[in-house]
């Protein structure tokens, strides 16, 4: 972030020379582009998809894919405006340099609130899935355990996360692989079960594409846009990253590919496979379609692959709000402190700050469903918080387009559609804040979320007035000093 010439205001700094310690360049190739694919295959593919089955029918695979483009589109915006100015480690970065520090601190602070409370969701699911082969283990044992695991395989250094959600995104690729390649056999054969036969017409054959019209596919938009939070977490890993021109943009141009694959083609296999209405919504219709299929283990190994998946969010929570945080320190926007490397380069004063956060799932887990109730409403909150960060990208790239023609003009990764593009995906969000209103948890979230903003802007201010305080005593002490 370039330096915001009101001196009372928070400070944000990009182009200052770098101290050592300093943050490593420990991600490759490799590593961001499995994180890309991790970060776009949430745990609602494998949980949520029977429910929003439920709400649209066959048209999921169209939900998919209208979210998938919108944010392909986003994440074309972040690679263009990253790659434009190598000061910007994040996009957080981009959006105080192009908007001011008072948006950038609003999507810092916004941005690292999701990735806590998520953290805490995740460990939570976590112990759920654990539960499955421990019926009689505490869950605060393995919500610990998980914690401290995640912690050692994170300070030592950067390179550590990028093997670990390598591995993770290995398990997701495996699982849906084999999902549609089981699906479209069963298909072929012919496969009958439960009275019911595999087929390409079942997509059709059962109420039509779109069962419950327009508002039942308007519905499903809500659970599935979940899925894709953290498509935009390379954008966060910019400098950590090793030759970040070339590597971003291969990791965003994979995405369109990546949502046919990992998202619309297995879809298509569990609605051929058991008609959209005979689904259960409670059960992972991952599990259904290896179990109709004579794989005895199913509900075992995709209870293996969503617990991987949540601790793959887990792991991506801990290092975005570590690097959050950090930045925010190092800008002057959070304590001092937190901004201390360790000699491989890792936060990890910010690290120990959110693991200890994530220490409260431990507090719900003894509190039980009220507490869990409440909780549910924050990560609905904190989900609203994604879609705020994604419309901060989009504003920030239109403004950008107009404050940094040449810029633009220079660019060799520009965005298809330009300025349009990026006016399609805010309707898009905006739409789908409205239908936030239609469901009460969600309508709810809506409610609560000006009381965080509220929050945030009167930190902002009050930060703004010490920033100004202590740059009024330092000009009178330089003063003094030159009289």
């Amino acid at each position: 972030m370039t330096q915001n010439p009101n001196a009372s205001a928070p400070v944000a700094k990009t182009d200052h020379p770098q101290a050592s310690p300093h943050l490593q360049r420990g991600l490759s190739n490799r590593h961001i582009q499995l994180i890309a694919i991790g970060g776009a295959i949430g745990t609602g593919l494998f949980l949520g998809s029977a429910k929003t089955l439920q709400l649209t029918g066959p048209s999921i695979v169209l939900t998919y894919a209208i979210i998938g483009l919108v944010i392909f589109l986003v994440m074309r915006t972040m690679g263009e405006i990253l790659l434009s100015k190598t000061g910007y480690k994040s996009f957080t970065d981009y959006i105080s340099d192009i908007l001011g520090p008072r948006a950038g601190f609003f999507v810092a602070w916004s941005y690292w609130f999701f990735w806590v409370t998520t953290g805490i969701a995740d460990v939570i699911a976590i112990t759920t899935y654990v539960n499955f082969w421990f019926p009689d283990l505490d869950p605060r044992i393995p919500a610990f355990i998980v914690i401290v695991a995640l912690l050692a395989l994170n300070l030592p250094s950067v390179k550590n996360f990028g093997e670990i959600e390598f591995w993770f995104a290995i398990i997701k690729l495996v699982a849906i692989s084999l999902l549609i390649l089981v699906g479209f056999w069963m298909v072929i054969i012919g496969f009958s079960a439960n009275g019911h036969t595999a087929s390409v017409s079942n997509i059709w054959a059962h109420g039509g594409i779109f069962p419950h019209g327009l508002m039942g596919f308007l519905d499903s938009f809500q659970i599935a846009l979940f899925a894709f939070v953290g498509a935009e977490l390379v954008g966060a890993a910019v400098a950590e990253t090793h030759e970040p021109e070339k590597t971003l943009p291969k990791a965003i141009n994979a995405v369109p590919a990546r949502i046919v694959i990992f998202y619309a083609l297995p879809l298509l296999a569990i609605v051929m496979v058991t008609p959209w209405n005979q689904l259960d919504p409670s059960i992972s219709p991952f599990v259904s379609t290896f179990a109709m299929a004579g794989i005895g283990i199913a509900a075992g190994l995709v209870n293996f692959v969503v617990l991987t998946s949540a601790a793959s969010s887990a792991n991506s929570g801990i290092f975005s709000t570590s690097r959050m945080i950090y930045g925010l320190a190092d800008d002057g926007n959070a304590p001092s402190f937190l901004k201390k490397l360790s000699k491989n380069g890792v936060p990890q004063n910010a690290l120990y700050l959110t693991c200890v956060l994530l220490l409260f799932s431990l507090v719900m887990l003894t509190y039980g469903d009220s507490v869990i109730n409440a909780f549910t409403l924050v990560t609905a909150v904190a989900t609203l918080m994604g879609i705020f960060t994604w419309m901060m990208m989009l504003i920030a790239y239109i403004v950008y387009r107009a404050k940094f023609p040449e810029r633009h003009a220079a660019s060799t990764y520009k965005v298809p559609g330009g300025v349009i593009s990026a006016w399609v995906g805010l309707v898009f969000f905006v739409i789908m804040i409205l239908a936030y209103l239609a469901q009460d948890d969600t309508r709810t979230a809506l409610i609560y979320c000006p009381i965080w903003f509220l929050g945030v802007w009167a930190v902002y201010e009050i930060m703004r007035k010490r920033h100004a305080r202590k740059a009024a005593a330092q000009s009178e002490q330089l003063e003094s000093s030159q009289s």
